[in-house]
């Protein structure tokens, strides 16, 4: 592997440590809760495995966190929040596009909302 994905790969196994730990979850927690095996997340979390798309979202789903933000920490996005998503609803379009906002903000702001949309096709 070239130096720069080796790097990416341990920022993001750091990221993910980092979310579980602030979640107060063991390793074997997050794996049951992602539906991946323990000894793969640990290979994640030590930057030794680039998890698929579809286990960034497991991961990100289970530690309560946008898939784009997992998805971003991976370099699997361009890092443009600001850009609305194809097909994004007016009120992700809105947030991502408020100048009054950081990267951070808008994040947690489109967390919160996906939030509540699950609850609500859940009721």
């Amino acid at each position: 592997m070239a130096d720069g994905v080796e790097q990416r790969l341990r920022d993001l196994g750091d990221f993910i440590r980092e979310q579980r730990e602030s979640a107060r979850l063991s390793l074997r927690g997050l794996s049951d809760r992602a539906g991946i095996s323990n000894p793969y997340l640990s290979q994640i979390e030590r930057g030794l495995h680039e998890p698929s798309v579809r286990v960034l979202r497991s991961i990100a789903r289970a530690l309560n966190l946008s898939a784009e933000t997992l998805l971003d920490s991976a370099g699997l996005l361009d890092g443009d929040v600001s850009r609305p998503a194809a097909g994004a609803s007016d009120i992700e379009a809105a947030i991502r596009a408020d100048a009054n906002l950081t990267d951070e903000q808008k994040q947690a702001l489109l967390s919160v909302y996906r939030s509540y949309l699950l609850v609500n096709d859940r009721a």
